[in-house]
């Protein structure tokens, strides 16, 4: 596999959780973090959640990409009152554009999921812009830059799944904004591939600009084990000029549930990329074939994880599509 496992075991769990706060005292998880540089630190978005199953955010740092400090406390959400009731913003997607982090969060409201719109300078308080889909939608990953003077947003609308579950979604949509509130959906980027590894899909990191293309990673979800879903990690690669055309994709997964700690948890058999960086590199701008990244990732929604991978290795694992 192209992307590898930095050790063996999870690189943050519950107990790196200062309990600052009775709310952070002794909580159940950490995981689906996102990621970035400032400055000379690489910072990640942590989703915590306490025993009474309630989500915070939690801001973790570190120089050298590997070992975090959280910092006690949950990150404030300013203005989040004005997407009404939200019961849960959880699973922050990280993207550097200019001097600012605009950060994408899900959303858990009566009406289903939507996704939600933060900036930062630093991640240690968000400003909450607005919720930015009027339907069922999660994981948002906005682009580093415009594309012909335009904001631009990959997701995953929902479909309802019937009864109780809640909905999902197969598909990987491109939409564009001129303000970053107001989107349209332009056209689908990716779709699942019945009866293999990746059925249902969602993007995963936000996109990296190299010189084949826009690279991220996305996870797929085999849904045709009846007793459970295994979720895994795979790549796409996207034209520089119009995103929509999707130029390779993984065949095969580049990340799956091996390790005890991807195997049981909250949610067993989950590897979930959320957030990456480039080790020890710029925080934005095109990244070389040579240069190495660090993705992290949830395990079994209940812990955070460190693989690595060059640049070249993930996009020689891409097969081109016709």
């Amino acid at each position: 596999m192209p992307l590898h496992r930095y050790r063996s075991h999870p690189l943050l769990t519950r107990s790196d959780i200062p309990p600052a706060t009775p709310h952070l005292v002794d909580v159940s998880s950490v995981f689906n973090p996102g990621a970035t540089r400032i400055g000379a630190e690489t910072v990640l978005l942590l989703r915590v959640q306490n025993r009474g199953r309630e989500t915070c955010l939690v801001r973790a740092a570190s120089a050298d990409g590997v070992t975090f400090h959280a910092d006690p406390g949950a990150v404030p959400i300013d203005g989040i009152g004005r997407a009404g009731r939200v019961y849960h913003a959880y699973d922050p997607r990280v993207t550097r554009l200019g001097d600012e982090c605009l950060v994408t969060l899900a959303l858990d409201r009566d009406d289903g999921c939507r996704l939600g719109l933060a900036r930062s300078r630093d991640l240690r308080r968000l400003d909450f812009l607005g919720v930015i889909t009027s339907d069922d939608s999660r994981n948002g990953v906005l682009f580093p830059e415009q594309i012909d003077g335009r904001y631009a947003l990959l997701e995953r609308p929902n479909r309802s799944l019937g009864g109780a579950d809640p909905g999902s979604g197969d598909e990987i949509v491109l939409a564009l904004s001129d303000d970053l509130l107001a989107w349209e959906r332009v056209g689908v980027v990716a779709r699942g591939r019945p009866h293999f590894w990746d059925e249902r899909i969602g993007p995963g990191t936000p996109p990296m600009r190299t010189p084949a293309g826009w690279l991220l990673l996305y996870h797929g979800v085999a849904t045709h084990f009846a007793s459970v879903n295994i979720y895994q990690a795979g790549a796409l690669l996207l034209d520089l000029r119009d995103p929509r055309r999707l130029l390779a994709r993984t065949r095969y997964n580049i990340l799956e549930p091996r390790e005890t700690f991807e195997l049981t948890g909250q949610v067993p058999n989950v590897v979930f990329p959320s957030g990456w960086v480039v080790a020890n590199g710029p925080p934005a701008g095109e990244v070389g074939l040579e240069q190495r990244l660090f993705v992290y990732y949830g395990a079994a929604d209940t812990v955070v994880a460190l693989a690595t991978a060059t640049v070249g290795e993930l996009i020689a694992d891409c097969d081109p599509v016709g």
